[in-house]
This record gives C-alpha cells, structure tokens and sequence, in this order.
C-alpha cells in the first residue's frame, strides 16, 4: 500500500515521526512537502495529498497541520475523497470500517508522536465493512457542490 503524505509547517515535525514510523512499518510513501517549518499555505500540501489519492497514484493519504482542520476541509473538496480528522484511535477505526475514509487528517498541535503513531497504524490496518455502510458511502459520494 502507497500512503501519500503533506502537512504545512504547523505539521511538520509530526510529519517527520510519521514518516519514521512508515518506514520501520515497511510502507512504501510519497512525501508531498512542506519540507521544514517555514511558512506555507496548508491547501497546497491537502490538495497534492488528496490528488494523489484520488486519482489511484496512492491507496491512502494523511495530511497534517496544527488542528488538522484546515488540510481536512482542503482535502475534502477534492472529488472522491473521503478525509477524516482523528484525534483518537477509536475514531480512526470507526472512518474506516463505517466511512472508507481515505486520508487521515490529524493535528500537530492537538495530539502528540505517540498518538499520532497509534491513530496511523489504526487507520491504515482498519478495513471497510461494507454492508449497510457501503450505501451511505454512495451516497456521501454522490453529494454535489
């Protein structure tokens, strides 16, 4: 699995620990910036995410700045996304199973290395399950601006 992943600089250093724990989990990533603290507008960084998901280039995304709400509302006016901002485990779980969630939005500010790491892990090894919940994923698809 492809995990694509940007932050602004409020994200940064989360971003950093993140992309250690993809790497001592073996996921293969694509980071799409920034790349230190200066800084920069976080739709940017959501939207490179979200297209790369969207389009089939990356399985999953996660975006990060320092509430995780900006790139959360950035990655969601991308068509076919499906971005969930998850402060907790039970709630990355939850996106997954009942949502197909496909980008993790997360805070810098809100949460810390430890359970960023947790809600990552959670999210990415949560499968969809479908049912009942595929159809309220059609339609939450289906929505037009």
């Amino acid at each position: 699995m492809k995990i694509a992943i940007g932050c602004d600089h409020g994200g940064y250093l989360l971003k950093q620990d993140i992309l250690i724990w993809l790497e001592e989990n073996d996921y293969e990533f694509e980071d799409f910036g920034c790349y230190n603290t200066e800084s920069v507008d976080y739709p940017v960084y959501a939207e490179k995410v979200a297209r790369a998901v969207a389009s089939g280039e990356c399985e999953k995304g996660i975006v990060i700045c320092t509430t995780g709400i900006g790139v959360s509302m950035a990655a969601n006016k991308v068509k076919g996304i499906r971005c969930a901002l998850c402060g907790d485990s039970y709630s990355a779980e939850m996106t997954r199973r009942h949502n197909d969630a496909n980008v993790l939005a997360m805070g810098a500010g809100i949460i810390g290395p430890n359970m960023a790491k947790k809600i990552t892990e959670v999210f990415l090894t949560t499968a969809f399950e479908g049912g009942r919940h595929a159809r309220r994923v059609g339609l939450l698809d289906n929505i037009q601006p």
